[in-house]
């Protein structure tokens, strides 16, 4: 078994040349292209991916590779899972060939051989790069071609940094390099991803609200801020992808999602100190200035401002770039119970919302949008392990009162500010329990 660590780029096609120049420059171990074609196998009732599991055959040069990749970690581009490989003579499967620990119960499910099918495939041309970065050994690909489903296709114009040997960090670092040049985006999609979605049918992606986070039970306060960042990454990546896609909506959508990165920074400030972020909030900065002009999709989000914010946070995340910044006290608190600290701040921003909308506030309530946001933030990111219902209708209160600021709605206005400041807390130590 193989750990597959590897980031994913987006590559704006008429960057492709610059950047190809760029790799030659970085390295002197070229490898030449090589055509790939990669057919994925699924069974009917989609018994693969409902376990996660990824199966494929790889052909290049008349030489065959069966793959099954299982359950792992992405975080913005950044792929972290388990890889089985084992060469074939022919390109046909042979999973009594995988190791037992494949498979979910330790032994290869009866009748998934005969089952399985090709799906959807991809074909593209491969160029690679090696290079050394601190003591690691890493492998850069430039992938073009399509990925095929039934009717459906997709272009695939990628690259790709591989961990062949050292560290994770190291990727990060190399990946910090590439970012100043125009024309990379960080994509959490992958060939196989897009594969999956034409094989469905290629269904319009929709706008995604962002919903309340759910959190195991008895996680730390430090699981709950990487699940609240690796939430809003997750809304980033997503409507930046519509957005790419001609979804012009999709714009606020991504622009709220930077600003759940802020609430989250805000929310847990009392345990991670401001300069353990101060990187990462200047890149935000930046990117949403550059979101604030007439800009088109293309622009923005393969700009090098937009590429650096998001692996700056991929990086935050991956680190956990926020706990050499910690004291003994902060360690302690971060360690501390999620839920405990919930409660505590759910309470603080319910206080901090009806202290602002007591009272009519006439033509000062757009004055207020900032910090209602956040705190309708703070609750989606805080409220997850109460009814859902019941922290829903809290919520659509909030949110109603929001709309209404933004849309000038004043009868609107009245009416849910009204509504959400005479409701009861749905959590705990609220002080009304």
């Amino acid at each position: 078994m193989a750990q597959e660590i590897e980031l994913k780029f987006i590559v704006e096609n008429d960057s492709v040349d610059a950047l190809r120049t760029h790799l030659h420059q970085l390295s002197g171990e070229h490898h030449d292209p090589v055509q790939l074609l990669n057919i994925y196998y699924e069974t009917p009732d989609n018994w693969l991916r409902s376990h996660d599991m990824g199966l494929r055959i790889r052909g290049a040069n008349g030489q065959y590779e069966m793959t099954m990749k299982i359950a792992g970690r992405v975080v913005g581009g950044l792929h972290q899972r388990p890889e089985y490989n084992i060469d074939i003579a022919k390109p046909e499967l042979e999973l009594d060939r995988f190791p037992a620990e494949v498979w979910p119960n330790g032994e290869l499910p009866e009748n998934l051989a005969a089952q399985a099918a090709p799906l959807f495939s991809t074909d593209f041309v491969r160029e690679k790069w090696l290079v050394n970065e601190g003591k690691s050994r890493i492998e850069i690909a430039l992938d073009l071609g399509e990925v095929k489903a039934g009717e459906f296709q997709e272009p695939i114009c990628e690259l790709e940094l591989e961990l062949l040997e050292g560290d994770a960090d190291d990727v990060l670092k190399l990946a910090r390099k590439l970012v100043g040049l125009s024309g990379l985006r960080q994509g959490s999609l992958s060939k196989a991803a897009r594969g999956y979605h034409l094989a469905a049918g290629n269904e319009v992606r929709v706008l995604k609200p962002t919903t309340i986070l759910r959190v195991p039970a008895k996680v730390s306060v430090e699981q709950g801020l990487e699940a609240a960042l690796e939430l809003a990454l997750s809304q980033w990546q997503y409507h930046e992808e519509l957005w790419i896609r001609g979804v012009k909506e999709a714009k606020a959508n991504v622009l709220s999602a930077m600003g759940l990165v802020r609430s989250t920074l805000t929310l847990f400030g009392g345990v991670v100190p401001r300069k353990a972020s101060a990187h990462l909030r200047d890149f935000l900065t930046q990117t949403e200035a550059l979101m604030a002009t007439d800009v088109s999709a293309q622009t923005a989000v393969y700009s090098p401002q937009t590429a650096a914010a998001k692996l700056a946070l991929t990086e935050f995340l991956v680190t956990r770039g926020w706990q050499p910044f910690l004291d003994d006290k902060a360690q302690k608190k971060i360690a501390d119970s999620f839920k405990r600290f919930a409660d505590t701040h759910m309470s603080r921003s319910a206080a901090e919302l009806k202290t602002i909308f007591d009272r009519p506030l006439g033509d000062q309530y757009s004055d207020q949008l900032i910090r209602l946001t956040r705190d309708i933030d703070s609750i989606l990111l805080l409220a997850g392990s109460y009814d859902g219902v019941r922290a829903q209708a809290w919520l659509e209160n909030w949110q109603g009162l929001r709309h209404a600021i933004e849309t000038r709605q004043r009868i609107e206005i009245e009416h849910f500010r009204n509504e959400a400041i005479s409701q009861e807390p749905f959590w705990l130590h609220s002080g009304k329990r």
